[in-house]
Protein backbone atom coordinates (compact mmCIF):
# COMPACT_ATOMS: atom_id res chain seq x y z
CA UNK A 1 0.00 0.00 0.00
CA UNK A 2 2.80 2.42 0.90
CA UNK A 3 4.57 1.67 -2.38
CA UNK A 4 1.42 2.52 -4.34
CA UNK A 5 1.20 5.91 -2.60
CA UNK A 6 4.68 6.73 -3.84
CA UNK A 7 4.38 5.30 -7.36
CA UNK A 8 1.07 6.92 -8.34
CA UNK A 9 2.15 10.58 -7.85
CA UNK A 10 5.54 9.85 -9.42
CA UNK A 11 3.94 8.40 -12.54
CA UNK A 12 1.58 11.39 -12.77
CA UNK A 13 4.56 13.75 -12.74
CA UNK A 14 6.45 11.76 -15.35
CA UNK A 15 3.53 11.49 -17.76
CA UNK A 16 2.77 15.22 -17.73
CA UNK A 17 5.97 15.81 -19.71
CA UNK A 18 5.13 13.21 -22.37
CA UNK A 19 2.42 12.72 -24.93
CA UNK A 20 0.89 9.26 -24.87
CA UNK A 21 -1.04 8.28 -27.98
CA UNK A 22 -2.09 4.94 -29.49
CA UNK A 23 -0.94 4.01 -32.99
CA UNK A 24 -2.90 2.29 -35.75
CA UNK A 25 -1.45 -1.10 -34.85
CA UNK A 26 -2.36 -0.79 -31.15
CA UNK A 27 1.04 0.24 -29.80
CA UNK A 28 1.33 3.22 -27.45
CA UNK A 29 3.73 6.03 -28.39
CA UNK A 30 5.16 8.36 -25.75
CA UNK A 31 6.55 11.58 -27.25
CA UNK A 32 8.40 13.96 -24.92
CA UNK A 33 7.69 17.68 -24.93
CA UNK A 34 10.09 19.88 -26.87
CA UNK A 35 12.66 22.02 -25.03
CA UNK A 36 11.79 25.63 -24.18
CA UNK A 37 13.85 26.96 -27.13
CA UNK A 38 14.27 25.03 -30.39
CA UNK A 39 16.75 26.16 -33.04
CA UNK A 40 16.14 24.87 -36.55
CA UNK A 41 18.73 24.73 -39.33
CA UNK A 42 18.13 24.89 -43.07
CA UNK A 43 15.44 22.21 -42.83
CA UNK A 44 12.44 22.44 -40.47
CA UNK A 45 13.23 19.12 -38.74
CA UNK A 46 14.30 18.72 -35.13
CA UNK A 47 15.36 15.49 -33.44
CA UNK A 48 14.83 15.07 -29.69
CA UNK A 49 14.76 11.99 -27.44
CA UNK A 50 14.47 9.53 -30.33
CA UNK A 51 11.64 11.37 -32.12
CA UNK A 52 11.58 13.60 -35.16
CA UNK A 53 9.67 16.86 -35.03
CA UNK A 54 8.63 18.84 -38.10
CA UNK A 55 7.79 22.55 -38.00
CA UNK A 56 5.55 24.05 -40.70
CA UNK A 57 3.31 27.15 -40.63
CA UNK A 58 3.59 27.56 -36.82
CA UNK A 59 2.54 23.92 -36.28
CA UNK A 60 4.55 21.01 -34.94
CA UNK A 61 4.15 17.33 -35.83
CA UNK A 62 6.17 14.36 -34.62
CA UNK A 63 7.09 10.85 -35.74
CA UNK A 64 9.40 8.03 -34.75
CA UNK A 65 11.04 8.14 -38.20
CA UNK A 66 11.76 11.10 -40.45
CA UNK A 67 9.69 9.46 -43.17
CA UNK A 68 6.59 9.49 -40.91
CA UNK A 69 3.79 8.83 -40.29
CA UNK A 70 3.43 12.28 -38.72
CA UNK A 71 1.09 13.08 -35.83
CA UNK A 72 0.05 16.54 -34.63
CA UNK A 73 1.87 17.58 -31.47
CA UNK A 74 -0.40 19.07 -28.78
CA UNK A 75 0.22 22.76 -28.13
CA UNK A 76 1.16 21.96 -24.54
CA UNK A 77 4.29 20.27 -25.97
CA UNK A 78 5.32 23.17 -28.24
CA UNK A 79 8.50 25.08 -27.43
CA UNK A 80 8.15 28.62 -26.09
CA UNK A 81 10.39 29.91 -28.87
CA UNK A 82 11.42 28.59 -32.29
CA UNK A 83 14.63 30.04 -33.73
CA UNK A 84 16.25 29.66 -37.11
CA UNK A 85 20.01 29.58 -37.74
CA UNK A 86 21.24 32.60 -39.65
CA UNK A 87 18.62 35.00 -38.34
CA UNK A 88 19.30 37.85 -35.94
CA UNK A 89 17.31 37.91 -32.71
CA UNK A 90 18.94 40.93 -31.09
CA UNK A 91 16.74 43.79 -29.98
CA UNK A 92 17.12 46.77 -32.23
CA UNK A 93 17.24 50.47 -31.49
CA UNK A 94 15.14 51.41 -34.50
CA UNK A 95 11.84 50.37 -32.89
CA UNK A 96 11.37 47.23 -34.99
CA UNK A 97 12.20 44.85 -32.14
CA UNK A 98 13.43 41.30 -32.62
CA UNK A 99 10.58 40.19 -34.89
CA UNK A 100 12.48 41.16 -38.05
CA UNK A 101 15.25 39.41 -39.94
CA UNK A 102 18.48 41.13 -40.94
CA UNK A 103 16.94 42.30 -44.19
CA UNK A 104 14.10 44.04 -42.33
CA UNK A 105 11.33 41.61 -43.27
CA UNK A 106 8.92 40.49 -40.58
CA UNK A 107 9.49 36.91 -39.37
CA UNK A 108 5.82 36.11 -38.94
Amino acid sequence: MFRLLIIAPLMALLLTACLVSPTDDGRVVVAPALPVVVQLGAEPYYQHSGYYYYYNNDRWTYAQARSGPWTDLPRSHYPNETRFKGRSYDHRNDGRGADHDRDGRDRR
